[in-house]
């Protein structure tokens, strides 16, 4: 018998984003973009912060069909709070967006597309050294993406 999954809601993180750099196609022939994280801000009942730029990037390798494999490093500056004292946390995630050719097109050229035309999943991993934190160093989050033209937003979920 299948256990079931359960998950609990940790926090949304709205990023904004650079001109992507176009590296060109790879050896599997999908096109690389890294495209810059310039910041964002972190907001939920497990952590609230904001992401900081210049040292983050997402390493997008696209298909010929538009579909997206994402995979991004960048640091959350958490915020202090009743429960935390803040301190700075490192995120890897790994994820796909993909759908028809025709919507994924419109998200490419900056459309406002709802989140329902569209499959949009990450997988993330913490890394950080404040002790109120450490919570995060022992989950796997899962993240459900949408693309707004502002740029990436994740809701992110704590597989439990």
């Amino acid at each position: 018998m299948p256990l079931p999954l359960v998950t609990e809601y940790l926090f949304s993180m709205d990023i904004t984003v650079g001109a992507p750099q176009m590296a060109g196609k790879g050896p599997d022939g999908h096109d690389l973009r890294i495209v810059p994280v310039t910041g964002g801000t972190v907001s939920g009942p497990a952590l609230q912060g904001e992401v900081l730029g210049g040292t983050a990037a997402d390493w997008l390798r696209v298909e010929a069909d538009g579909t997206a494999h994402i995979d991004v490093r960048l640091t959350i500056k958490a915020a202090p709070s009743k429960t935390t004292g803040g301190g700075l946390v490192y995120v890897q995630y790994a994820g796909i967006r993909t759908g028809k050719p025709e919507v994924l097109a419109r998200l490419g050229g900056g459309e406002a597309v709802d989140p329902s035309e569209y499959y949009f999943r990450t997988a993330m991993r913490f890394q950080t050294g404040a002790p109120d934190l450490a919570w995060m160093n022992r989950i796997i989050a899962i993240g459900t993406g949408q693309r707004p033209p502002s740029g990436p937003r994740y809701d992110v979920y704590a597989v439990r």
